[in-house]
């Protein structure tokens, strides 16, 4: 069976299980996969809050993808767009008189080379100092929320407001809306983030750099002797990923918010680890994976209105559920492997020899 039908399989299973589920909550399963789609697809608006929930999943996946391709666990996701969605805020306020085109064009470029500063630190440390990415991303995602904490509040607040927020950037930096999709914070940022998952491919497949990142993770020593620099490598592939996640900020600063705020972000960033597992870390199976929780992440804001024992907090749980299956899909490889391997050995060892006997410590 080709990966793309185990993926698909592990999502069947994994949201039977999760509808499942809420029959032990007293609902009937078949009705909230119906207000599930309904609300994901059901209207214009519906599918253009979906693709507002998934464009932003399709940077983040694409970050933890490469970064996977690599050999490295990128956990850091969150903080680096939070610095990227920062960084590119910051432009649009320095530059307010800055036209149209290079107006939104240098605030993407803010935002991806923030997010790659952050994903930088913990390649070097991992490069240079042995430090385990997956506990420096961790870490980095607390102080990213700190410095933004820090940069909003303190320096660039809006006077005009209570909230915990920046000033509005100029019409200039701000994405048209999707017109097939009214009254949605759907933008041509979703254009950028189709574009971004081929590119993203063809780098990693066609190109030198790529080949050297792709070699990184099947293995360090086939990367040696490829000519590789292992350790140039980690610090690339965590700097692009980093990058990846900040241009979270093209959707949500420029194409719907239009300001930074402290916690605009529900958990995009560890959103897209489940994205990029759910696509086994290929960079063109983040697009349907993005828009499957998208479509969760809306689809499950109507059950507030439409069932009494179930809330939106099931899209979690849901999504626990096809993660769950995909893992378990891995696990039925890797036992298969080992059993295979197991055989193999006891068939050989109790294979007669060439005169007819049979090898010693036969059963």
């Amino acid at each position: 069976m080709t990966a793309f039908l185990r993926s698909l399989l592990a999502v069947v299973v994994g949201l039977a299980l999760g509808l499942a589920f809420t029959g032990f909550a007293g609902e009937n399963p078949l009705n909230v996969g119906r207000i599930l789609f309904l609300s994901a697809f059901g209207s214009q608006y519906d599918v253009g809050m979906t693709l507002a929930a998934a464009t932003p999943l399709v940077f983040t996946g694409l970050s933890v993808s490469l970064a996977f391709q690599a050999g490295l666990f990128n956990i850091g996701a969150e903080g680096q767009l939070a610095v990227g969605a920062l960084a590119a805020t910051l432009f649009a306020l320095a530059f307010p008189s800055l036209p149209w085109p290079l107006a939104p064009l240098g605030a993407a470029c803010a935002g991806f080379a923030g997010g790659a500063f952050w994903g930088f630190v913990p390649g070097w440390l991992l490069a240079k100092r042995g430090s385990h990415e997956v506990i420096s991303t961790i870490m980095l995602n607390f102080i990213a929320a700190g410095v933004a904490s820090y940069v909003v509040l303190y320096h660039v607040a809006n006077p005009e407001t209570s909230n915990p927020e920046t000033r509005y950037v100029a019409e200039s930096y701000r994405l048209s809306p999707l017109s097939a999709f009214p009254d949605t914070p759907a933008s041509v940022a979703v254009f950028l983030a189709l574009a971004a998952i081929p590119l993203v491919w063809v780098f990693l497949s066609k190109t030198p750099t790529g080949f050297d990142l792709r070699t990184l993770g099947a293995s360090e020593a086939a990367a040696l002797q490829s000519g590789a620099r292992p350790a140039r490598a980690k610090i690339l592939a965590l700097t692009l990923a980093g990058g990846l996640a900040g241009l979270v900020a093209v959707p949500e600063i420029l194409g719907s918010a239009h300001r930074f705020r402290l916690g605009f972000s529900p958990d995009y960033g560890f959103m897209g680890i489940a994205v990029a597992l759910l696509g086994r870390g290929h960079p063109l199976a983040v697009l349907p994976s993005a828009l499957l929780f998208g479509a969760l992440q809306k689809g499950t804001a109507d059950l507030d209105f439409q069932t009494e024992r179930v809330s939106r907090d099931i899209a979690a749980i849901i999504q626990a559920f096809v993660i769950a299956a995909v893992a378990a899909d891995v696990l039925v490889d890797r036992v298969g492997i080992w059993g295979r391997t197991v055989l193999g050995k006891v068939f050989r060892s109790s294979s007669p020899d060439v005169d007819g006997t049979v090898k010693k410590g036969a059963a």
